[in-house]
């Protein structure tokens, strides 16, 4: 299941990754007054990073962001704005939750429009 698929912009490179309410669901279990989970996501490379999705405390709209080692990701993959990250929970039914993360770039190849992988820098 895609839970997130967002064109980077300045505040999701330079601070954190905000995504649409809506899919705080997908994220697992948000026990009590929890206003984080922390998720485990292996990117193409097979590489763990540890995330955590934060909501805010107070308000009608919870606002969610991932942080945690997001910031390093970028750095590790050099993503700009303009860039493009699927986020994908598929369930195991052994392990549970898995999520995996894809970084793309826009590449004009032949006057066509393509997103491929973006390879670590």
């Amino acid at each position: 299941m895609e839970i997130i698929n967002k064109i980077l912009q300045k505040t999701d490179i330079g601070a954190r990754l905000s995504f649409p309410t809506g899919k705080l669901g997908c994220l697992g279990e948000w026990e009590g007054q929890s206003y984080y989970v922390d998720l485990n996501v292996r990117d193409s490379k097979q590489k763990l990073w540890a995330f955590r999705c934060r909501k805010r405390r107070s308000g009608r709209h919870p606002k969610p962001w991932l942080c945690g080692e997001w910031l390093e990701f970028v750095e590790h993959y050099g993503l700009r704005v303009g860039d493009r990250v699927v986020l994908v929970r598929e369930d195991h039914p052994v392990l549970g939750p898995q999520y995996m993360i894809e970084a793309k770039r826009r590449i004009i190849l032949l006057g066509h429009e393509i997103w491929a992988d973006v390879v670590a820098v």
